[in-house]
């Protein structure tokens, strides 16, 4: 019998069709369909397909006694509990290195677009203003990028910035032996040294507003902060006096708390560059991580170990 699987996130037809080749496909990507799906066909669903912030309660797999298997649709996997889902003997894997190529150019463009302010002069032009009558923005070969997170997208990220003629150094849970980067023990040191910040950590309580009001003041004023990881990473509100004030020079933000509401607090800050959480979304990247998805479930429903587990 063909497994049933419960899809949480919106999934593109011509994708859920190539899904729907190989499992029985119960799609609930809002939340009145995702609760009517898992309270008429709990009982007999074996896995499901959700996202990091769409994630999967203990709650909601307690109602699944059948189910088996648990995958992340994309790298994030903070909000599905992975710790019940082991104490249950449900595997949880993720998309791991599908998206990073993707997610590392985004990072570069927002530092690119924040630091040039090319929102701005794109506006400016389109207005008819000329470069003379424009404040000159700074560069950033030659300057220092600190990356908070060096996992596979920090490291991509840092190979980008070196093309860029930027000095490195990150902060990551701990040292790693691979990389001749600058480590510091943590992100209040690591932005005291950095003109540009990049944010690449996993989101999750442990990291939740890991840059606050100290470290984006230790940042200063001619520094830029980057956020593609998680909106939670950030203190939101600290970051709206920080760049209302000038107490850092600007910020580039795909991901924020709010989402995906618009962060309202940040709306009128001066040099801010936003977008709506899509640094990991193009065509190649999307494909990957379907394949990848795929083949995770089609290893653990032959038995064998997945190829990205979580936990």
């Amino acid at each position: 019998m063909t497994p049933k699987l419960l899809i949480l996130n919106p999934v593109s037809e011509p994708h859920l069709a190539q899904i729907a080749e190989h499992y029985d496909v119960l799609y609930a990507p809002d939340d009145a369909q995702r609760a009517a799906r898992i309270a008429s066909d709990g009982a007999a669903i074996r896995a499901v397909l959700t996202i990091g912030s769409i994630g999967l309660t203990a709650a909601e797999m307690d109602a699944m006694p059948a189910l088996e298997l648990v995958c992340a649709l994309g790298a994030g996997y903070e909000n599905i509990d992975v710790q019940h889902a082991r104490a249950r003997g449900i595997v949880v894997a993720n998309g791991a290195g599908t998206n990073d190529s993707a997610v590392a150019d985004h990072a570069m463009a927002l530092l690119l677009g924040a630091v040039r302010a090319l929102p701005d002069l794109d506006r400016a032009t389109r207005a008819g203003q000329w470069r003379t009558a424009l404040p000159l923005r700074p560069g950033i070969a030659g300057k220092r990028l600190g990356v908070l997170g060096l996992g596979t997208i920090g490291r991509r990220i840092a190979a980008r910035a070196a093309a860029f003629d930027l000095e490195i150094g990150y902060h990551s849970r701990s040292a790693r032996t691979d990389v001749s980067y600058r480590y510091f023990e943590d992100a209040l040191s690591l932005a005291q040294w950095s003109d540009f910040l990049i944010v690449a950590t996993p989101g999750g309580a442990g990291t939740r507003h890991m840059v606050d009001a100290a470290v984006l003041a230790a940042l200063g004023p001619q520094g830029f902060i980057v956020n593609i990881a998680r909106g939670s990473v950030i203190d939101t509100a600290a970051l709206a006096v920080a760049l209302r004030t000038g107490a850092i020079g600007g910020a580039g933000l795909d991901v924020y708390e709010s989402e995906p509401a618009p962060p309202l607090e940040l709306l009128d800050c001066p040099n801010l560059v936003l977008t709506p959480h899509v640094a990991g979304w193009s065509p190649e990247a999307i494909d990957a991580t379907v394949r990848l998805f795929l083949e995770n479930a089609r290893r653990h429903f032959a038995g064998e170990p997945v190829q990205t587990p979580v936990g």
